[in-house]
């Protein structure tokens, strides 16, 4: 096409835009290229400033062909840049709003449990209005219930940078899950707040209705009171060696709870009394015994061994099998209560390793608000 036929058909697509802003309907602009309609709207602009601005967003909102809705926004960019009208500022009627049906969680995430019982939950809702997704992310306790709640509208693009960025980011693993079951896990958080008499973060208001049709109660995943099966002694007997895996290296009896206990041991390692091995062996042995009797009591015990049982859900998800059979076999130990918590060797690594870590904040070489495994907000990212 010659200059001057660009220049005839800019003005026919410039008469079509004129028309069509003083009639108040759609103009029809099939007949004319991406390059002419982007001058025709220059010139629009020039000619009417910001009595344009209907016709414009009426074509970056419903124009025929992405071309047009570029030019279209383009020219109510220039617009507002020269202050002829305000960015946000509708000047076309509301387009109407399409309800759907409600939101409903479409997909969901869990993160491996930290040395806290703290774990990262996102769950992704769509529908309600426009069909938009949303993502609610929490940190799920369980010992305080939701510690932290955040999250807003999302697109699928920015969702798949955000999952991106997880897996090359992470501390702990994380795991793709059934929505139904992290839906399940908040139900199991709020009723803890119910029963603490204790209350949510506020933010988490804005999902609260989200949630509120999940049914209650656990996941049918959750450990029996007693196991259903024989526990394997081979593995049993392996359990500590957990503890010297990454994902494990927060797990600890809290040491703020064993203060006495790790003085004594502390006491006991640097007595300048001449002692047998044996001897110092068997009172050590005393000591853990106090903090396993101390800390493992019926609901601390079950509560450890619902945090095992999903490091083996974790595991199995993964692909580490052989992690999993491990750690199954802890959890399903701990689950039994007939069985003496002081003979589950990764029992007695728990509390010796908080024991240890106690005795480092009674030499001052650690602070117990750095080592506290009371329920956080800074954990399981």
């Amino acid at each position: 096409m010659t200059a001057s036929a660009d220049r005839e058909a800019e003005a026919a697509c410039l008469l079509s835009l004129e028309a069509a802003l003083a009639a108040e309907s759609p103009p029809d602009l099939r007949r004319f290229s991406a390059e002419v309609i982007d001058g025709a709207l220059q010139a629009l602009v020039r000619r009417h400033g910001a009595a344009a601005a209907a016709l414009l967003r009426s074509l970056a909102e419903r124009a025929p062909s992405k071309d047009v809705t570029k030019s279209a926004r383009r020219a109510l960019y220039r617009l507002a840049q020269a202050g002829a009208i305000q960015p946000t500022a509708p000047t076309s009627p509301a387009r109407p709003v399409v309800r759907r049906s409600a939101e409903e969680p479409v997909r969901a995430w869990l993160s491996a449990i930290d040395g806290m019982g703290s774990r990262a939950v996102w769950i992704l809702f769509e529908g309600g209005l426009g069909g938009q997704l949303q993502l609610c992310s929490l940190i799920l306790n369980d010992e305080a219930g939701i510690l932290e709640t955040a999250g807003g509208a999302i697109t699928r693009k920015r969702l798949d940078t955000e999952l991106r960025q997880l897996r090359e980011h992470q501390k702990l693993p994380w795991v793709e899950t059934d929505p139904a079951r992290a839906c399940a896990l908040v139900a199991e958080a709020l009723d803890l707040h119910h029963e603490r008499g204790t209350a949510p973060p506020v933010e988490f208001s804005r999902w609260h209705r989200l949630f509120s049709a999940v049914p209650g109660g656990p996941p049918a995943d959750r450990l029996p009171a007693s196991p259903a099966k024989e526990v394997d002694a081979r593995l049993l007997e392996r359990s500590a060696e957990l503890l010297e895996i990454p994902e494990f290296g927060g797990w600890f009896v809290d040491p703020g709870e064993i203060h006495e206990q790790s003085l004594a041991l502390l006491q006991l390692r640097e007595s300048r009394l001449v002692v047998s091995e044996q001897i110092k062996g068997e009172r050590e042995a005393a000591i853990v015994d106090d903090v396993v009797s101390s800390q493992f009591a019926s609901e601390a015990r079950r509560r450890w061994a619902r945090r095992v049982n999903e490091m083996a859900l974790i595991f199995r998800s993964t692909g580490r099998d052989d992690l999993a059979q491990l750690t199954g076999a802890t959890a399903q130990a701990l689950a039994d209560e007939g069985r003496p918590a002081g003979r589950i060797p990764f029992v007695r690594a728990l509390a010796m390793r908080g024991l240890t870590v106690g005795a480092e904040v009674a030499l001052g070489r650690a602070k117990l608000a750095d080592v506290s495994r009371s329920p956080s907000r800074t954990t399981a990212r």
